[in-house]
């Protein structure tokens, strides 16, 4: 299928793929370029897309696991002196 570019950047995704895919009219779109001449477009998750998507859920989708080691450490508040803080 051929798509072509406007005079202001747009590129009209076909209306067989909209229809398949449910595009909606506003939707975002991420582009990734692939290699020269080679783009990959991926919809948006609509929840990232409306700023909905939290920050926890953004670390959940990380793809990488178990990375994170907690530094070992003995001191609390508790052994603060009173007042440093005043």
């Amino acid at each position: 299928m051929t798509a072509t570019i406007a005079a202001n950047g747009f590129i009209e995704i076909p209306s067989v793929f909209r229809k398949t895919d449910s595009v909606q009219d506003g939707q975002t779109f991420d582009i990734e370029r692939v290699a020269r001449g080679e783009y990959r477009l991926k919809a948006r998750d609509d929840k990232a897309a409306q700023g909905e998507e939290s920050w926890l859920d953004i670390l959940l989708a990380c793809p990488v696991k178990d990375w994170y080691e907690p530094m070992e450490n003995e001191q609390t508040t508790d052994d603060l002196k009173e007042g440093c803080f005043e």
